[in-house]
Formats: structure tokens, sequence, C-alpha cells
């Protein structure tokens, strides 16, 4: 493998982690908050990309797209959040797992029935490459790593640095407890819910220059999102961000080396830490329903 191939490599693996972030911290903050394994976000990434499609194509602009995109899916995430979580949040984990996934299968067939099931192209808005060591690699991949980044720093500084983010930390280590201090925490579920929805929604808007959108997208990628909120550990956002930038960086060197790697390599990985570390690279041990 020369050094080009493997810059632009570890470039693509970078993007396609980052990607994978943006979903995974959906999951892993209803997880850890909501004790629900919410697998209807990958229902918001598919409507994400879907609505970058159509506002693309009507405005010009994949960028009004994106934006359209995470303001639809975070407006699609409340409802369902209002009218179908809100009854299920005291049953068992595994119910919320199967109803959430009823969810997205209903919403593939929704996205079927006024998109069709013709994968559709969206053009990619940064057409320029710049030079890394003497590879040219795409600047948008790069711009997609930094929107990633800013994300994290974003959560990161609405949870150490307000009062709702605070109250939503303090319960994703104790709900009862957060409770008994009067706040509400109805409330928090809804922001939370909110915000994992929006955050999917702009992966789907993102990666839907690099991809052809199709009804199943959401479907394509759930096993590796679920791997990251896994490896990472869940209800950390750092450990989602490590993990998604691992698996990333395994999917894409791996397609480089022997193309099935791509595929079992990261449920090698995910196999490896929880024999060592069963609760994630930085879950807690101390999660409390």
């Amino acid at each position: 493998m020369d050094a080009q191939l493997l810059i632009s490599g570890v470039i693509f693996g970078l993007s396609i982690g980052s990607i994978f972030f943006l979903m995974a911290i959906g999951l892993s903050l209803c997880f850890g908050l909501m004790r629900i394994i919410s697998l209807d976000q990958m229902l918001y990434y598919s409507i994400g990309g879907y609505l970058t499609f159509s506002l693309s194509l009507a405005t010009g602009s994949v960028w009004l797209g994106v934006l359209g995109g995470l303001v639809v899916s975070g407006i699609s995430a409340f409802a369902v959040e209002r009218l179908v979580f809100r009854r299920i949040y005291e049953r068992e984990l595994t119910f919320s797992m199967i109803t959430s996934f009823g969810i997205l299968i209903g919403g593939i067939g929704i996205i079927k029935f006024f998109w069709g099931v013709v994968p559709r192209p969206v053009p990619v808005p940064i057409q320029i490459q710049t030079g890394i060591f003497g590879t040219d690699v795409p600047v948008y991949r790069l711009v997609v790593v930094a929107v990633a980044i800013l994300v994290y720093l974003g959560i990161w500084l609405f949870l150490n640095r307000t009062i709702t983010g605070k109250a939503i930390r303090a319960g994703i280590e104790d709900v009862e407890h957060v409770e008994g201090l009067g706040i509400n925490v109805s409330r928090l579920f809804t922001i939370t819910f909110i915000i994992a929805g929006s955050l999917s929604g702009l992966a789907g808007g993102l990666h839907a220059p690099l991809i052809m959108v199709d009804p199943t997208m959401g479907l394509e990628v759930l096993a590796f999102v679920f791997m990251v909120v896994i490896i990472g550990g869940l209800g950390s956002i750092k450990g989602t961000l490590i993990s998604a930038l691992i698996v990333g960086q395994v999917v894409s060197i791996g397609s480089l080396i022997y193309a099935p790697l791509a595929q079992m390599a990261p449920f090698a990985i995910m196999l490896l830490i929880l024999l060592v570390k069963p609760t994630g690279l930085y879950g807690s041990a101390l999660l409390k329903k």
C-alpha cells in the first residue's frame, strides 16, 4: 500500500467516522438518559438525506438542503417522542428497541411512497481538492470532519456549561435523583430526543453527497452505528466520538487491505473491547434506571 493510498484511506475513514458519530450520539444520549434503544434515529438520518436531495434540487443549494433536513428531522423526532415514546418509557428496554425498529420500517415505507425506490444522487457542494502530504483529498470530506468536531464541542459545552445540559448529565447517571430535585425530567427527555433526531438528520444531509440516497440507507448503516455506541460506552459522548473514529478507520483501511474486512473487522474490534471492558471504552458501570 503506497503512502498516497493510505492518506486517502485515512481521510475517508475520518469522514465516515464523523458521520457515524453524528448518528451514534443520538442513540447514546437516548439510552443514557431515557434508557431506550432509539433505532428510529436511522429514520431521521434517511429523512435528512432525502430532504437534502429535494431541497438542493429545488433551490440549487445543498447547504440549504442540509439545514432543511436537520430541521425536519428534529420536528419528526419531536412528534415521535410525544406520540410514541412518551407512552413506553416505563416499559422494558427490548420493548423500546422493537417499537423504534417498527417506526424505522414504517418510515422507510413512507419514504418509498413519496420518493420511490430508485436511488437518488446529491451533488457535492464543494468540488475542489487540497493537497495533504502530496495527496489530493476532497475538501468536502474535510468539511464533514470539521462539522463533527464542532458538533462535539457544542454538545460538550451544552452538557457542561448550561443548566439544562447539566441536568441531562445528572439524569444519565441517575434519573430518579434528578426527579427528586424537582426537575422536569419529561422536558429533558423531549429536548434530548430533538437534539438526537436533529443530529441524525444532519448526518444524513452531510452523507448524502457522498452516497446515493435510497429508502434503506438507514438500515445499511444501522449495524455500524450500533457498534460505535457499544464500543464507546452507552451514554458517553467522548466514547462515542473515539469509537466512531476507530470504526471509520477500520472500515476504510480494512477495505484497502481486503474488501471483506470492511464488514468483518468492526465486529471483531467490538468483541475484543467488550471482552476487556464490558461497559465499552468510556461506559459507566454506575448507570441506574
